[in-house]
Order: structure tokens, then C-alpha cells, then sequence
């Protein structure tokens, strides 16, 4: 088997309990039969547009060839660097692809000018612009970290005397601006299924292109995949994306945390990609599911709340007693290409046991119309509740900020957290000079004492930013941004990439601010420096 899932304890019962439903209302063969009806008569007419990734793996094939003579043609002109520019789904699963496949590539899904300056700049090992061709994927062809990066990239190969026509390789939806305007300009263009959301992307065009441009074996991936069609697609209580989605999913009280965790799988970052899938779809109506990235030894792993169901990736099904660590974990195992299928069934299933609709996103555009509103406006900033060290404090409730420390805020910021919520701490930093910030998760999750998620910003605003507006209201936000004197022009556009995310993450506090979730922004005036500071405040 290309995929297996063991289940045991309290989850086994609560499988018990809740696939024969499924099996008895046909829903794994109805997803694949495209039956639209599964999730409610609401969601209808989303969910008729929404069905194409079933079929992903049959309508892929025939680009496996293009992408392999494109790549190809690159090489032998020199052009071996292979950038993506791309957010959410459209970057999170040819990342998991390419790493492990060990194929660079250059994820470009930031707005932070150093992370743009350095994708633009390549380096000794992958190498400079002159070797570079940029992916730009985008679905709806008018993503702005995208259309941003874009142009950016276009003006550095014109500075250096190179016409950016071929250069640049676009992934779109049919009919959208992008198609248009790439079409126009002469650059090569790859339309993608428009029945597919963006996070069920991973086996059409958005995932493919970009992988198979750095060098993965795409052909393998649709095999893995195409090995696990039946296995999904029959209505039997042993379907593993009926016993995953039960497991995730079913249940009363339902455990709404789940814990990813990679622990000997040769699959590199999948937790990452199944973050955005299932909050995404699920975080909506006031419900969903939080996933949580950790590692095998994550703080809340000791704790075990009565809320968090722990999904361990594993990479030897056929120990999978000796390797389970918790009682009532569930644990998986199996190839990519299975695991990119069997957790977008899943998903989609656990849609329907929740009664919500798992396609659409109706609140990720509140951040971006805040963003774009104060693009326009680009008012002063607000001055901070106070400074310590450099580190910039501000606050949606002055009450946060009563104590004046450092310390002080984070701590009453955990103690808003309520008995069954969370805390999620949103970076919108260069990641490439802070790379060690990410490591704040563990202590913030280790002081909160509560499940901790941590996501790069503006990359989340595409994936988990729907969860933390339209699911439960019983999350925590801890923002932390920073002041640099590095910034870069926007060609044609009337700011800079600075003044872009910096509108990004303000306008994103102010839509969670406005929904009742208590937000503290801490700036850093000195990034490298500043992380011990808030090292130390947070423990």
C-alpha cells in the first residue's frame, strides 16, 4: 500500500463510531464522482467548481513532458536557478516537492525586502540572476506579493542589459489578468485546472511546474499518486481518508488542535502543507480545526491537552507500534504523492462531518482589503505603548500593556487565552536574517501553556489567516515586525516593498482587532539583535 494510518486507543473508537456513516452515505466515491451535493445544499455551487483536483493526477500527465522539454531548453542556455514566486498552496507544495526530491529551489512568498533583494541576488551555490528563471504562480492573477515580485525581478534582468521575456514562466488560471498580460509580454504560460482551489493545487500545474522545473521527478509523484486513486475512491470502512478525516475530524467533544508532527519520514516540510490545507478549509462559520507544526519533543506533546489530537508522520509503517509515543496517537505513512491525496480527501470529508464548506475562504480577503486600504491612505504610524530595548510594543487593548514590560504584555497576553484557545504568533520578518525566530514557538508554547502555532507573514494571510478569522474566536495574536533601513522599489507601483508588508501586517492586526482577538505587534528596530530580548521575555 501505497498509504497506511494506524489508529489506536481513543481514536480507534471514535473511527468505529463514525466511518460506517460515511461508508453508508457513499461520500468517498461521491468525491470522486463529483457530487457537489455532499456538503450541503450552501455549498453547492462552490463545491461544482471546486471537485477538479480528483482528477488531477489523469489531466497532469501530459504536462510532465512540456515541464521536463522547458526545463531542459533552460539548461542548456545556462538557466539553472529556478525562483518561485508564488503564496499559500502555490508555494507551500512545490516546496514540499522539490525538498524532498532534493531539487533547489528558491521560495520567494514574502514581501520583506531583504528576502526579495536576496532571491533576486541568488547566490554562489544556486547561482546569480544571470542563471535565473522565475516561476510566477498565481490563480487568480492578481496576487500582490506576486504581481510585486514580478516586477521587481523584470527591472534587475533589464538593469543587466537581459530581456526578462524568457525568463519568466508563468502558472495561472484560464482567462485570468496574468494569462493576458504574460501572453502579451511573450512569456511562457502554463494554465492550471480553474476547477481546483489553490490549496488542492499540488498535483496540477501550481505544484508541478516549479518542481519539475528545479529538477524533481514529477512523473513519480503523479505515480505515487495514481497508485492511491482506488484506495480513496472506494466506499470501505479500510478507505484511509475516511479513517484520517474521522480521526481529525469526528468525535464528541471533538479535539479541534491537531499536532503534525515529522518524526522519520524521508518527506520533507509536509506538515507545513497540510497547516494551510485543512485550516484553510475548515476555519470558517466558527469551527474548524487548528493544525499546530511541532517536533517530537514540542512542550505540548508533555502536557497533552483533552483538546489536541496528535498526527505523527512516520516513515516505517510496519513498526508502527514501537514508533506511536502517546496513547490515542494516529500515525501515517506512505509516499507524497499518496499523502498530497490522501489528506486532500480527508480533508474535504472532514468538511462535511464539521457541516461547513470546505472550498471556500471567506474571510482571507478582510486582511488584504485592511492592506490595500492603508496602501492608499499610508497614514503615520501609531506611536507605542512604550519601548524596551529597541523593541517596539503595541497593543490592541491598552489593558495588555498595563504592567510596561516586556515580559509583562506576553504574560498578559497568555492570560487571555481562554481554557480551550491558542496562541499564534505571526513573524513579518526577513526569515533569511532571523531564521532562529521561529524557535520562539516552543517557549511561547512552553510559558502560554497552550497549543503555539507560528507562521511567516504574509505568507499565512493565504492559508491560516482564515482560521484565525473565521474559526473559533479563542485565539491570541502576537505579532512581531521590523524596522530596517533596506527597502526596494515596486516598479511601477506607488510604494516600496517595505511600506508593503508593513501595510500587510497593520492591516491585519486591525481586522483581528475588530473581531475581538486581542493582538500585541512588537517591532524590532535591530532584528538580529532583539530576537535574545524576546528569547528571554518569553520564557
Amino acid at each position: 500500500m501505497s498509504f497506511e494510518i494506524h489508529v489506536s486507543g481513543h481514536v480507534a473508537d471514535v473511527v468505529e463510531q463514525t466511518v460506517p456513516g460515511l461508508v453508508a452515505d457513499l461520500v468517498a466515491s461521491g468525491i470522486t464522482a463529483g457530487d457537489s451535493e455532499l456538503w450541503g445544499p450552501d455549498a453547492a455551487d462552490e463545491a461544482s467548481r471546486r471537485l477538479g483536483w480528483v482528477q488531477a493526477v489523469t489531466v497532469s500527465r501530459p504536462l510532465v513532458a512540456e515541464i521536463e522539454a522547458l526545463r531542459a531548453d533552460l539548461v542548456a542556455r545556462g538557466v539553472t536557478r529556478v525562483v518561485l514566486a508564488g503564496m499559500g498552496g502555490s508555494s507551500l507544495a512545490p516546496e514540499v516537492i522539490a525538498r524532498t526530491h532534493g531539487a533547489p529551489l528558491t521560495i520567494l512568498d514574502s514581501t520583506a525586502p531583504g528576502q526579495v533583494l536576496a532571491a533576486i541576488d541568488g547566490d554562489l551555490e544556486t547561482g546569480g540572476l544571470e542563471q535565473t528563471v522565475l516561476v510566477v504562480s498565481s490563480k487568480s492573477g492578481s496576487t500582490i506579493e506576486t504581481d510585486a515580485a514580478r516586477r521587481a525581478f523584470a527591472a534587475a534582468w533589464s538593469d543587466l542589459g537581459i530581456d526578462p521575456t524568457d525568463r519568466i514562466v508563468v502558472v495561472t488560471d484560464p482567462g485570468s489578468p496574468l494569462e493576458a498580460e504574460a501572453r502579451a509580454a511573450g512569456h511562457r504560460v502554463f494554465t492550471a485546472d480553474p476547477n481546483v482551489g489553490g490549496r488542492y493545487s499540488a498535483l496540477t500545474a501550481f505544484g508541478l511546474v516549479p518542481a519539475g522545473l528545479a529538477g524533481a521527478d514529477i512523473g513519480q509523484l503523479l505515480d505515487e499518486a495514481d497508485a492511491t486513486l482506488l484506495e480513496v475512491a472506494v466506499d470501505d470502512p479500510r478507505n484511509p481518508a475516511l479513517v484520517l478525516a474521522a480521526a481529525i475530524a469526528g468525535g464528541r467533544p471533538r479535539r479541534d488542535k491537531l499536532a503534525l508532527i515529522s518524526d522519520g519520514t524521508h518527506i520533507v516540510g509536509l506538515p507545513d502543507w497540510i497547516e494551510q490545507l485543512i485550516a484553510e478549509s475548515t476555519g470558517k462559520a466558527g469551527t474548524g480545526i487548528l493544525p499546530v507544526v511541532m517536533t517530537p519533543l514540542s512542550p505540548e506533546l508533555d502536557l497533552l491537552p483533552d483538546d489536541l489530537q496528535v498526527v505523527r508522520l512516520v516513515g516505517d509503517a510496519v513498526h508502527f507500534q514501537i514508533l506511536e509515543q502517546h496513547p490515542g496517537e494516529v500515525l501515517v505513512s506512505g509516499s507524497l504523492g499518496a499523502q498530497f491525496l490522501v489528506w486532500e480527501y480527508a480533508t474535504a470529508i472532514a468538511g462535511r462531518l464539521l457541516g461547513i464548506d470546505p472550498f471556500d475562504q471567506p474571510d482571507v480577503e478582510a486582511a488584504k482589503a485592511a492592506a490595500r486600504g492603508l496602501l492608499d491612505v499610508q497614514p503615520a504610524p501609531t506611536a507605542p505603548a512604550f519601548v524596551e530595548d529597541g523593541v517596539e510594543v503595541r497593543v490592541s487593548d491598552p489593558s495588555l500593556a498595563a504592567d510596561g514590560t516586556l515580559a509583562g504584555v506576553l504574560s498578559a497576553l497568555w492570560q487571555r487565552v481562554p481554557a480551550d484557545g491558542y496562541v499564534a504568533v505571526q513573524a513579518y520578518v526577513d526569515r533569511g536574517s532571523v531564521p532562529q525566530l521561529a524557535g520562539v514557538r516552543e517557549l511561547i508554547a512552553a510559558d502560554a501553556g497552550r497549543p503555539t502555532t507560528f507562521g511567516w507573514g504574509p505568507r499565512f494571510l493565504h492559508s491560516t489567516g482564515q482560521y484565525h478569522k473565521g474559526g473559533p474566536a479563542n485565539g491570541v495574536f502576537l505579532q512581531i515586525t521590523e524596522r530596517t533601513d533596506v527597502d526596494l522599489e515596486i516598479p511601477g507601483r506607488p510604494f516600496t516593498f517595505g511600506r508593503l508588508i508593513e501595510a500587510q501586517a497593520s492591516g491585519d492586526a486591525a481586522v483581528l482587532a475588530e473581531r475581538g482577538r486581542p493582538v500585541v505587534t512588537l517591532t524590532l528596530t535591530d532584528p538580529a539583535t532583539e530576537v535574545l530580548t524576546l528569547f528571554e521575555a518569553a520564557q
